[in-house]
């Protein structure tokens, strides 16, 4: 009873009236216009940076304060231009991770960069760097916020959380459209939940409405013919078919996994078929954050093999590569992609 009250308010309280035009992906066993461009660019940069660079963790809980936050500088123009260079087409930039801490300043939060020393613009700075580049620009935001949304299992905070998540959304597309276009929304936490308590349809209006090309994608995009909400199906185990956890998306993510080398990319939601890509997301040493201990990385064979088992049947891969906390790449990320890049050029092309 407590769930078919919670989708009714769902109904009732959508930022999406029936009134409006609701935008969908087309059924289609072949990809669309916009699919044919995210598999083009095939090849780009995951940027993890925030508070938790600052503690030697993944994963913060939201508690960490934001003063902790603490880069001597930010050098965006280093980012970009470093992943131009490797001829990467877009780069992904985490713009709220789970911790809830925000790299721009939103006027719904005070656990942002303008409560910090450093208060600079970093969503703002990336996409100005990404239109000096003609690079393209990705935003990976977090469903789960373990600052503002703590009490996930409270389904009764679901409608505040949710309507805060869109307006979030909003000032993220307002901060760049001055400069860029977005071409990829990134979402990730959704397991935390039930499927059904985000609003996934709002968010996917809310994005296409104003960017109607942006490739929306949400991690652990697909569940199985018995449970459309079981967690993880693994890239191995996913067949034709198979039903589309978060709908509507645009393409499928479950990282770190590359995919099956028979890669399937017929999903089905509400008995219709829909053409879905994957997207491999892979850090190039062991940590997805910058960390003091993190030394590992990946060799320029390994990468080379990686790269293609991720980009074959038309498939994409993004390389993390996490600034420190100078605001900087790691030498050790540039000379790695400037010596893959040659073994990988002419695929690029």
């Amino acid at each position: 009873m407590k769930k078919l009250l919670f989708l009714l308010g769902i109904l009732c309280f959508s930022q999406f009236s029936r009134a409006q035009q609701i935008v969908l992906p087309q059924p289609s066993t072949t990809p669309s216009e916009a699919q044919k461009e995210q598999i083009k660019r095939k090849y780009g940069m995951f940027i993890h940076f925030g508070i938790n660079t600052f503690h030697d963790e993944e994963w913060t809980d939201g508690s960490k304060p934001a003063s902790t936050y603490a880069p001597t500088g930010i050098d965006a123009e280093q980012w970009i231009r470093t992943a131009k260079e490797a001829g990467m087409k877009y780069v992904i930039l985490i713009t709220k991770h789970h911790d809830g801490f925000c790299l721009w300043d939103s006027q719904y939060t005070e656990y942002d960069v303008a409560s910090s020393a450093n208060k600079t613009n970093v969503v703002e700075e990336v996409a100005k760097a990404c239109k000096k580049y003609q690079i393209g620009l990705g935003l990976y935001y977090s469903l789960w916020d373990r600052k503002v949304n703590s009490e996930v299992e409270d389904w009764t905070k679901d409608e505040a959380y949710n309507q805060y998540m869109i307006k979030q959304l909003k000032e993220l597309i307002n901060i760049v459209s001055p400069y860029t276009s977005i071409v990829e929304f990134w979402f990730d936490g959704g397991w935390v939940k039930p499927n059904y308590r985000w609003p996934i349809m709002d968010i996917y209006q809310t994005i296409k409405t104003q960017i109607p090309n942006c490739q929306v994608g949400i991690n652990w995009s697909i569940g199985s013919p018995k449970n459309v909400d079981e967690h993880p199906i693994l890239p191995e185990n996913q067949q034709n078919g198979y039903p589309i956890r978060y709908f509507p998306s645009d393409f499928r993510l479950g990282d770190p996994y590359l995919p099956s080398p028979n890669d399937p990319k017929i999903f089905v939601h509400d008995g219709k078929k829909y053409y879905m890509p994957w997207e491999s997301t892979v850090c190039i040493s062991k940590r997805w954050f910058y960390n003091t201990q993190d030394h590992e990385y990946k060799s320029i064979d390994e990468l080379e093999k990686l790269f293609n088992t991720a980009t074959s049947n038309d498939n994409i891969l993004i390389l993390n590569c996490p600034p420190n906390r100078e605001g900087k790449l790691r030498n050790e990320d540039i000379t790695i992609l400037k010596a893959l890049y040659p073994r990988i050029k002419d695929k690029l092309e």
